[in-house]
């Protein structure tokens, strides 16, 4: 029989937990993984009892306070709060999704808050996402035409409404993250973040580079690895559908065949 073993200081343990003041009632418990690189202690799982009448609504705010008031050597990204950056993209409660969108359920059940799984954890709640942006950048995400323009490039209201769907992306790699087949192969399959991408520019009419654009995406891995698993669609904070743009490539695939 095979035996498996895991790379050592791999084990996730149990860490510290540190109570709620005194006094407080509203409390709610987050557990959040910790890990830093610079020590060889291995990853836990740290707790610590937020009073959710001294805490804003939603798990960054926990976060946040964790951070300013118990624990300052907590390492997690954020930026604007507002759920249109894509920096604290975390899995909470089992579910890709950004802390700043998502709620302290008023419950007696913890929230547990990991870093984007599949990814190289950089310290606590911060993946390495330096892959993903090399495929990003791989596929030129930039407007592209023949000729300089002479004049503003105008779109009719149809051709615009092609993008709806697409450019709303704001590059949080929920996706990515959730889908087995990038799990499987990330060297060389881009992702459904990243094609999502590549779609809203092979749909802007303004572009005119479909032809190197498909070109680019002709390889056996890049854009065939999607399985249709569908993980993408489910976990995007911002209800867009991946899987429906990578279709949709596919289909330009064949028609410039």
């Amino acid at each position: 029989m095979a035996e498996f073993s895991l790379p050592k200081n791999s084990k996730v343990v149990q860490g510290k937990t540190i109570k709620a003041p005194k006094g407080a009632i509203n409390i709610k418990a987050v557990q959040v993984y910790r890990w830093d690189p610079e020590t060889p202690d291995n990853p836990r799982i740290d707790t610590f009892e937020i009073n959710l009448d001294e805490c804003g609504p939603m798990v960054l705010d926990a976060l946040i306070k964790v951070k300013d008031e118990v624990d300052t050597t907590l390492t997690f990204r954020r930026s604007c709060r507002e759920g249109i950056c894509g920096s604290c993209a975390m899995n909470i409660n089992g579910v890709n999704t950004l802390a700043c969108t998502m709620p302290l359920d008023a419950d007696s059940k913890p929230v547990k808050v990991y870093p984007l799984p599949h990814m190289q954890v950089v310290k606590d709640l911060v993946p390495d996402l330096s892959l993903a942006y090399k495929q990003y950048a791989s596929i030129k995400p930039w407007l592209q035409a023949d000729t300089p323009p002479e004049r503003e490039r105008l779109q009719s209201p149809e051709q615009r409404a092609k993008l709806d769907g697409l450019w709303e992306c704001i590059l949080c790699f929920c996706c990515t993250t959730s889908c087995p087949s990038y799990w499987w192969n990330e060297d060389r399959y881009l992702g459904p973040a990243v094609l999502l991408q590549d779609e809203r520019w092979l749909a802007d009419s303004r572009d005119t580079n479909t032809k190197e654009r498909l070109e680019n995406l002709e390889d056996t891995y890049k854009l065939y690895r999607c399985h249709t698993i569908m993980n993408c669609a489910k976990t995007c904070p911002k209800n867009l559908n991946p899987g429906q743009a990578i279709s949709s490539i596919k289909r330009r695939m064949v028609s410039s065949s």
